[in-house]
């Protein structure tokens, strides 16, 4: 039996942590660079996943840096919020798909 609830829910969670991540060391970067310095911003980039069974995912696929711009704490403190709410969103989703297959599992008992 396969759950792709969970599966997508898990691996958007996933790309979520890893946009944490990627804004997390754009910070800390561009703080022990010091003011004056610069520092390219790096952005995290997200692939679609098609497997051959129709399943559709999203997957971390690295980051590439923004040219000419320096790092900017309000956008990345926005970065944040948007990465951190969708983690939410995607571990609200997983929840629900666990207790899907939990019922579902119950009523196969019966």
């Amino acid at each position: 039996m396969r759950f792709e609830l969970l599966d997508a829910a898990a691996g958007s969670m996933d790309a979520q942590r890893a946009a944490l991540e990627v804004a997390a060391r754009n910070v800390a970067a561009a703080q022990a660079a010091g003011p004056n310095a610069q520092y390219a911003r790096m952005i995290p980039e997200f692939n679609v996943v098609e497997s051959g069974d129709g399943d559709v995912s999203v997957a971390f696929s690295g980051t590439r840096t923004e040219s000419g711009t320096n790092v900017d704490m309000l956008t990345e403190m926005i970065a944040v919020m948007n990465a951190s709410r969708a983690y939410e969103s995607d571990a609200a989703i997983f929840d629900v798909g666990k207790t899907l297959a939990e019922k579902t599992i119950d009523l196969e008992r019966l």
